[in-house]
């Protein structure tokens, strides 16, 4: 049987659901590349949040919140589930609650790259939902600790999805090293 952290995103997709994008790991924490700043940053990337049934949401730009499982930047390469246990704390009905909260007030806010991101859109739907598990730093998820989590925790759905963030940043270094 395989494992559900391994087996890929987009191995199904609910025809049946009114959400309309496939479906990826439910309760997880999303990252696309950023091309082609991912290129020579390979640390920096666009997040999205799943709800329980693995819809994915994102803070896609002025006023703006996907809520379909269409990403702004394509499909995610990335990601890192935080129900180890199969459980998730308060429950399903809780946490699409909590995604919903911050999607509408998302949809209220300009979109600022350093300061009001996508990252801040995925770290307001962890700080509302306050499972001690999760809390990394001083007690609060923010830009930083979420580029952090998805960077050196976040897994990829293929290997060859690694690709678009390494491959051209190791050319890159070992050009200059050669020459």
């Amino acid at each position: 049987m395989m494992n559900q952290d391994t087996r890929p995103a987009y191995a199904s997709i609910d025809r049946r659901s009114k959400k309309s994008g496939p479906l990826f790991p439910p309760f997880s924490i999303l990252w696309s590349p950023l091309q082609p700043i991912t290129c020579i940053f390979p640390f920096i990337g666009h997040t999205g949040i799943t709800d329980s049934k693995g819809v994915a949401s994102d803070f896609q730009g002025h006023y703006t919140v996907g809520d379909n499982s269409q990403m702004a930047f394509g499909m995610p390469t990335r990601y890192y589930r935080l129900d180890r246990d199969g459980e998730i704390p308060g429950g399903a009905e809780a946490w699409d609650k909590n995604i919903e909260d911050a999607n509408e007030v998302y949809r209220k806010r300009l979109h600022n790259i350093f300061c009001d991101n996508c990252h801040s859109h995925v770290a307001n739907v962890l700080n509302r939902s306050s499972p001690p598990l999760w809390r990394m730093c001083s007690g609060k998820f923010s830009i930083v600790n979420i580029a952090i989590l998805m960077f050196f925790q976040g897994r990829f759905f293929f290997l060859r999805a690694a690709l678009p963030q390494f491959a051209p940043i190791i050319i890159i270094v070992l050009l200059w090293i050669l020459f």
